[in-house]
């Protein structure tokens, strides 16, 4: 009962709050329509909750595969289960990083992210295949392994700073020098 009434109240505060700041009326110069300023900011809000919304889903899609997945690998044993559950969990993980890279929009850092989880599921799986050899054999896979995923995750880090540097060079060329419009007699 006590979070009902404290909920109550906080969001009666936020909405007085929020209809303090929001202008009553205003008059468009250019069409001289008189609409509500709250208009735009609910078309605003209401776009931002879709995209949670949104987000959320994909997010509880992405969950409700890996369960899927590794519901299919209760089937299996061994090591071929072991393998199983780490593609799923891998899927899983690079879905995700896929979904946040989406939400915050393409950018060096959310684009390696999506590689880093990528080479690490990757490296999960085959690690765990490495497990169905022996000796030297399986000391070779595991190695190799390693190996591919280092390499995986230095391209990521060489991709995060060419995406970088080429960002930084478009806005360079976009910001131009003030030009001196003032003469000096001689």
């Amino acid at each position: 009962m006590k979070t009902t009434a404290l909920y109550a109240a906080l969001s009666g505060a936020f909405l007085l709050g929020t209809a303090a700041l929001v202008p009553a009326q205003t008059t468009h110069p250019a069409t001289g329509d008189n609409s509500s300023m709250s208009t735009t900011t609910t078309r605003t809000t209401k776009a931002n909750a879709g995209a949670r919304d949104e987000y959320k889903a994909e997010k509880e899609k992405i969950e409700a595969d890996y369960k899927e997945a590794k519901a299919k690998c209760k089937t299996m044993s061994g090591n071929a289960k072991d393998v199983c559950e780490k593609e799923a969990k891998g899927n899983e993980k690079v879905a995700k990083a896929e979904l946040d890279a989406k939400k915050k929009g393409n950018d060096a850092a959310t684009d390696y992210k999506v590689m880093e989880a990528k080479a690490k599921a990757q490296y999960d799986v085959a690690k765990e295949k490495c497990d169905d050899m022996k000796g030297k054999e399986k000391s070779a896979c595991k190695k190799q392994a390693k190996a591919d995923e280092d390499k995986a995750l230095a391209d990521a880090k060489a991709n995060r700073k060419n995406v970088a540097s080429n960002a930084n060079a478009t806005r360079s060329r976009t910001t131009t020098a003030p030009s001196d419009t003032t003469t000096t007699k001689k």
